[in-house]
Formats: C-alpha cells, sequence, structure tokens
C-alpha cells in the first residue's frame, strides 16, 4: 500500500481501547468512526465524543484505514463481519492479543498461541490482502494517547509485512505521543504479543497500570 497518511481511521471494536483510539484519532486531526456489531449501544459515547457509530462493515468501508480493537478470540470473525473486500489493500492496525478465556496465573495472562506463532500471523494468512500492522497491544488504554509518564516518551513497538503501512503507523505514533521501532515482518508478532503478559503483571499483582515500555540506546 502507499504511504500516505490516511485521513479517515474505522475503529473496529467498542470497548475501552477502542473508545480510546477513536477519541485519540479524532482529537488530533484524524476524522474517526467506531463500529460494533450493536452500533446502537454507542448512542451514548457517539454523542458525548462527536464520533459516529455503524456496523462494522460500514466503518470498514468507509475508512481509509482501520483499527482492530476486539478480544483476540473474536479477531478473525470481526475481520469476516467487517468485509475483506471493504479492507482490501488498507492499513489495519492490529491492537489485539491471544488471550484465553482462562484466568492469569499469578498474574500471568493465558494465550491461546504457542511461541512460534500469533495471532497477527493468522490475520495475515486468513487475509493477505489485508496491510496489517502489529501496535498499540503493549499498553493499557489509558496511556495510548499522549502518555505522560516521567521517563518521557515511551517506545511503541510495532511490526508488518506492508513497509508503506508501517511508515504510516510510525507516522501515527509520533503524532499520538509514542516513539515507534520497528520490529520487522508480522512474524515479530510472535515476540511483541507476549509484550501485554509482562504489561499486565504488575498490573494483576499491585494494581499498577500506569507505566509502559522504553528502549534506551546509547
Amino acid at each position: 500500500m502507499a504511504s500516505s497518511q490516511p485521513k479517515r481511521f474505522g475503529v473496529l471494536g467498542s470497548g475501552e481501547v477502542g473508545q480510546s483510539l477513536a477519541k485519540g484519532l479524532a482529537a488530533n486531526g484524524y476524522e474517526a468512526r467506531i463500529g460494533s456489531r450493536s452500533p446502537a449501544k454507542l448512542a451514548k459515547f457517539s454523542k458525548s465524543a462527536g464520533i459516529p457509530a455503524g456496523t462494522f462493515s460500514e466503518v470498514a468501508a468507509w475508512g481509509d484505514a482501520a483499527v482492530l480493537a476486539v478480544l483476540g478470540t473474536a479477531a478473525l470473525e470481526v475481520i469476516q463481519q467487517s468485509g475483506p473486500t471493504n479492507l482490501r489493500g488498507k492499513l489495519v492496525i492490529d491492537t489485539t492479543n491471544p488471550i484465553s478465556n482462562e484466568a492469569p496465573v499469578d498474574g500471568v495472562l493465558r494465550y491461546f498461541t504457542g511461541p512460534n506463532e500469533s495471532l497477527m500471523e493468522r490475520l495475515q494468512a486468513t487475509y493477505p490482502e489485508v496491510a496489517f500492522v502489529k501496535a498499540f497491544n503493549s499498553v493499557g488504554s489509558g496511556l495510548m494517547v499522549h502518555p505522560m509518564l516521567s521517563g518521557g516518551p515511551p517506545t511503541m513497538f510495532y511490526c508488518g509485512n506492508d513497509a508503506g503501512a508501517k511508515a504510516v503507523v510510525n507516522r501515527l505514533l509520533e503524532h499520538l505521543g509514542w516513539e515507534g521501532a520497528d520490529m520487522g515482518t508480522a512474524v515479530a508478532a510472535r515476540a511483541l504479543e507476549p509484550l501485554a503478559q509482562l504489561w499486565c503483571i504488575p498490573g494483576f499483582r499491585e494494581n499498577d497500570w500506569m507505566h509502559a515500555f522504553r528502549m534506551l540506546r546509547p
């Protein structure tokens, strides 16, 4: 895909992550719409945020790019409901993690993937004409937009097979207050998705959710 910056982002997912990113995009010069299986439940959010809601397919067709912000267990299904033809050739920022329905063990989330695979690779293999880029999966919704932390701008690791799509994501991350770090192709999602497990441990064990990763160099 081309690396020109999209103006319209369709956010697929109505939970905290989807709502936070939709509001963040709208507040930083982008047009945003938010999608759900049941758009009516977003009436209050749409009224307060000024962000229109629609079905997954409506929002996917409208956007120049999309953000996938649903439970990992629903990720493949939601892309199907959004309509692969609506997303053909478009950037889809994949914020999902393969979290299973089982309870964490000593603060460590259980995943339904193994160490040599990732949910994003499954998405990319199933929908090869979509330009998936993994990002925003290693921090909580409260810090996704302009995270104000004492150590300076944190690092958001991202990966994907399409260089143009990754260039778009890197610029978007800068707009939203992050330092982007390109980790390579979709295979790198095998390392990036477990970062969510690491990020969540202080939260589950100590109720500390206000932190983020930062890569340091000489």
